[in-house]
């Protein structure tokens, strides 16, 4: 099969025909019909994932048919239109038995703990569990917006966060999880601010529903503008992953407000520093938010369907197998809109 091979951090990758997978008694292998580029997977090129060893195949946003099921998998079969989580959960371990199969004890996640999907097949191991049907009127592209870019933002503003009507909502970042978080949040009745460094993306953002943009650049103090604007938020996010827009979502704040970490912070940026004392006295609650479990997808697909979601809007390029290395080596540039997909292989 075709697949982006990652040989040396940091070195541009290559595409190369490697073997197939072969499925495992626990596993399925899907045939990759659409699959969505994502910093996360700038972090695995990088060397920033300590599960990631080399050579390596990135790629966790997949959507596509089931080729082949092991033994041990008796609720799918092949031809099944499926995605699955980021990050899917064994099934016996006590986080999984509370329903948290997102913070598996151990997890298996396509393009970090296994190989990806970066590929014209993927093999996803505790299938029977993690696997998700797709509707039959989704298209593969809309469905790779899924995985870790609309299902994280939902898990983070609807689960994590605890939307209510008419609440303000401050997203730091307008990429595709913002972007995501964005639509799901003005869907909700909520009042939302986008703050990004670019005009184009902030006005991108009012599109999906933000009625308020700051653009950081031109901004010395981004928590004092959000306090003029609403007295503050009680809702904030980092969908981007930096400590200095960590601080900035806690300081954006009301008394008694959540911040919601989703973007990650790794390598030298890993440690973030919390003004603790507003914590204290505002009573700020601080929430990270890491994928969704597959039991989630079932009522997020629901309220998509209710809500007349077009997960559309959020594909911004579409791009072949090859072109991908490019786009996947320039993502620290940020100068993307929405969420690329590899739809040719």
């Amino acid at each position: 099969m075709r697949a982006i091979i990652i040989d040396e951090f940091g070195n541009p990758p290559t595409l190369k025909d490697v073997p197939e997978p072969t499925v495992t008694d626990d596993g399925a292998i899907i045939r990759v019909m659409a699959n969505g580029i994502c910093r996360s997977d700038w972090h695995c090129w990088m060397g920033h994932d300590p599960q990631v060893t080399l050579p390596h195949v990135p790629g966790h946003e997949l959507a596509g048919v089931v080729e082949t099921v092991g033994t041990n998998v008796e609720s799918w079969k092949t031809g099944n239109r499926v995605t699955v989580p980021f990050s899917s959960g064994c099934g016996q371990c006590p986080e999984c038995e509370a329903g948290l199969q997102n913070i598996c004890d151990n997890h298996f996640q396509p393009g970090f703990t296994d190989w990806g999907s970066f590929a014209e097949f993927v093999h996803i191991r505790y299938a029977e569990n993690n696997l998700v049907q797709l509707p039959d009127d989704m298209d593969f592209k809309e469905a790779a917006t899924l995985g870790c870019r609309f299902a994280t933002a939902f898990r983070g503003i609807i689960d994590q966060g605890q939307l209510q009507e008419d609440d303000w909502v401050a997203v730091h970042g307008c990429g595709g999880v913002g972007l995501s978080a964005i639509l799901i949040a003005s869907n909700m009745g909520a009042h939302v601010i986008a703050v990004d460094i670019s005009d184009e993306k902030v006005e991108l953002a009012k599109s999906f529903g933000a009625t308020e943009g700051i653009n950081a650049q031109a901004t010395p103090d981004i928590a004092r503008e959000i306090h003029k604007l609403c007295g503050g938020a009680h809702i904030s996010i980092d969908a981007i992953g930096h400590p200095r827009i960590s601080r900035n979502s806690v300081k954006s704040l009301r008394k008694r407000g959540r911040h919601v970490q989703i973007g990650l912070t790794v390598a030298d940026e890993r440690n973030v520093s919390v003004p603790m004392d507003k914590v204290i006295a505002y009573e700020l609650e601080i929430l990270g938010s890491h994928g969704i479990q597959a039991h989630r997808y079932a009522d997020m697909l629901t309220w998509i369907h209710k809500k007349k979601i077009d997960l559309k809007k959020l594909v911004h390029r579409r791009v072949s197998l090859e072109e991908s290395v490019d786009v996947l080596i320039n993502m620290d540039s940020f100068s993307g809109k929405g969420v690329t997909v590899i739809d040719r292989f």
